[in-house]
């Protein structure tokens, strides 16, 4: 069973939307470890038609063994608009994460964390919402700017909004772009580097999201 410890509407105008992450953002947590993390969910949602597709996938950590999907499909009624995709992805995505019954101890997604003008990304507030230890990994900026990135595996610049880091940008194979990663919730910057670089074989995105991205029904990457 999900539990959710807050709860709001998801029909809402952008207005209200932005009232709600405004609300939500004071009771982010940017501290906490790894350690006792036993299982990651990786989570992605695309659209077809009008409707939100979301899958979750479960993977043993740090091993990468997949213990169990899921996919769930729901009408999206909310429209397009930067900083508020949460509102078109949400519904959808609990839902995927409902029909799991396999534990995790983190979620990843494919989206913003802290990394968000309101700095409540797709990772943050779900992570706010489940009261769960969460990270966001995009492939884009959303906000933000950073210097060099080394050419080396593992190598990241803070991605920095006005004087507060934000999140990092991070090379994760030699030879591709860096991705974008940012605390969502309950974790700190450097816990969620390394479960994004543990969760990263050979590609340059982590294997969960990867996985929920192609069951989402978006292309392989």
């Amino acid at each position: 069973m999900l539990t959710l410890h807050h709860q709001h509407p998801w029909r809402v105008t952008p207005p209200e939307a932005v009232s709600i992450q405004q609300e939500l953002r004071r009771l982010v947590i940017l501290r906490g470890s790894l350690e006792a993390v036993r299982a990651v969910v990786g989570l992605d949602v695309s659209f077809h038609a009008g409707l939100a597709r979301a899958a979750a996938v479960v993977y043993s950590y740090p091993d990468l063994k997949v213990q169990e999907e899921a996919t769930a499909e729901r009408a999206v009624d909310f429209p397009y608009v930067p900083g508020l995709l949460t509102f078109r992805e949400g519904p959808a995505a609990l839902a995927a994460l409902e029909r799991l019954r396999a534990s995790w101890g983190v979620l990843l997604c494919d989206g913003q964390g802290y990394a968000h003008p309101r700095r409540l990304g797709l990772a943050s507030h779900l992570g706010v919402l489940l009261d769960r230890p969460s990270v966001g990994c995009a492939k884009s900026r959303l906000v933000g700017r950073h210097g060099e990135v080394g050419e080396e595996r593992g190598a990241w610049a803070p991605l920095l909004d006005g004087a507060e880091v934000v999140g990092a940008a991070l090379r994760t194979r030699r030879g591709v772009k860096p991705v974008y990663v940012s605390p969502g919730h309950r974790l700190d910057l450097e816990s969620a580097i390394a479960l994004v670089l543990a969760c990263t074989r050979g590609r340059r995105l982590p294997e969960p999201t990867r996985r929920a991205h192609t069951l989402a029904g978006g292309e392989d990457r």
